[in-house]
């Protein structure tokens, strides 16, 4: 007996839900809505956001002159009006409240299907859709290439100082200049090769672009040094092109800090050489190393003695 009871309460509810379903498959037939607005809208000053869809309609029954789209946000309905931007795509300026940070929205389109000689007024939704308000995002990145240490802005928004740059997961030293402006050096990796640059923080990450490294070599004069604790002499490195604008870092490491001393190592923009002393420290025997030059790396032997 109960068994029969809950049956009948079930295809009690199943009939108007299959013929809303029918209903719902008829108007997709007829009109088809699609949603060109993109998940993610930059922040801008004046608060209004464009949303935009396109409408497309079964051109033997339906009739354009009669359709007509509105989005629903916030409880309202809006009517959309024609873009600039194509055939059958509708636009909608929203002024967002002072603080939104995403939009709930759908959209409604009424139209007519014409049967012989009948006319049947027919209403088409889409799903709830959404989209953030973001403070925080990357709008370009100076150059798509370049060799190590060449250093590349980036413009965009909502820095912070505590974004770095990473090629792959490999951190490049990142600059902070200001919320709407960084600058990285490309750190010596394995040149002539693409890596995916991403925009690092405590809020997650950013994609920025695609940078290839290009191979360069470098030329250092002399080729060993052999110092006294204390003593001073002159490394000249000198590069083939005149450094970029921001000029060339080259990242020198070594394996006997405490017996080299010097100071960090540029090529001024638009220069091709630079000269850096090399102080001995505590005596001891190793090298000096860059990255990503020539074959890889190029070494300099130091002796402290």
């Amino acid at each position: 007996m109960q068994n029969s009871r809950l049956s009948r309460l079930r295809q009690f509810f199943a009939l108007p839900l299959l013929l809303l379903g029918l209903v719902f498959l008829t108007g997709c037939e007829n009109v088809t809505l699609t949603n060109l607005t993109p998940a993610n809208l930059p922040e801008n000053p004046s608060g209004i956001y464009t949303i935009t869809m396109r409408i497309t309609t079964r051109q033997n029954i339906v009739n354009p002159v009669n359709v007509k789209p509105f989005i629903i946000i916030d409880g309202q309905h809006h009517a959309m009006r024609l873009s600039n931007l194509g055939a059958n795509i509708y636009e909608f300026d929203y002024q967002a409240p002072p603080g939104r940070t995403e939009l709930a929205y759908y959209f409604l389109v009424n139209y007519q299907v014409e049967l012989r000689d009948t006319v049947d007024n027919r209403e088409a939704y889409s799903e709830i859709s959404r989209a953030t308000i973001v403070n925080r995002y990357v709008l370009s990145l100076e150059s798509s290439r370049g060799p190590v240490g060449a250093r590349i802005s980036v413009l965009g928004r909502g820095f912070t100082p505590q974004d770095v740059i990473y090629f792959d997961s490999a951190p490049a030293r990142t600059v902070y200049e200001s919320p709407n402006a960084l600058s990285f050096f490309v750190p010596a990796l394995d040149p002539a090769r693409n890596y995916q640059v991403m925009l690092g923080s405590t809020s997650g990450n950013s994609p920025v672009g695609t940078f290839r490294i290009d191979a360069s070599n470098l030329t250092v004069m002399p080729t060993a040094l052999v110092l006294r604790p204390g003593e001073m002499q002159n490394l000249i490195f000198t590069i083939p092109n005149p450094a970029p604008a921001g000029g060339l870092l080259l990242d020198v490491t070594t394996d006997v800090p405490e017996a080299v001393i010097m100071a960090e190592v540029v090529v001024p923009a638009g220069q091709t050489s630079v000269s850096v002393g090399v102080q001995g420290g505590k005596p001891g025997s190793g090298s000096l190393f860059l990255k990503g030059y020539g074959a890889g790396e190029v070494t300099i032997p130091v002796t402290v003695r």
